[in-house]
């Protein structure tokens, strides 16, 4: 068994897809959308399936936002240069809301964004950027 997605609901699909590709420099890989059920879904990601996991955006079309509730912690993603990273982020117009340094009590360095819709995504520094693309 693997990951295949983790699935957000936006309010806004196209400041959504904006954020993920421009600030975190992920691709669109796939749009649909139904009419019936009134709904469009956005993937985005580093790469497509089966060799990596997808953020599947989901946009409402009646809803334009939600409540974040108390069970969602974040998305974590790994980065080779998390300083540069995140200057990367702010001068593409990201929220930094954890500067860059080491985790409490250990030394792993850590930094923590935030997307348009709210939702935490915390970036990791791995100098070999295991298993990702990396941002910086």
């Amino acid at each position: 068994m693997r990951i295949l997605h983790t699935m957000l609901r936006v309010g806004d699909l196209q400041r959504s897809i904006d954020f993920y590709t421009t600030v975190l420099g992920m691709k669109l890989l796939r749009k649909s959308e139904n009419t019936e059920y009134k709904y469009t879904l956005a993937f985005v990601g580093y790469g497509n399936n089966p060799d990596h996991a997808e953020l599947e955006l989901t946009y409402n079309w009646d809803t334009k936002s939600y409540d974040m509730g108390t069970a969602y912690g974040h998305i974590a993603i790994s980065a080779e240069d998390i300083y540069a990273t995140c200057d990367s982020v702010r001068a593409a117009g990201g929220n930094i809301t954890r500067e860059p340094g080491p985790v409490k009590g250990g030394s792993t360095v850590i930094a923590f964004i935030t997307d348009p819709d709210g939702y935490k995504i915390e970036l990791i520094e791995r100098k070999d950027d295991a298993g990702g693309r990396g941002l910086s």
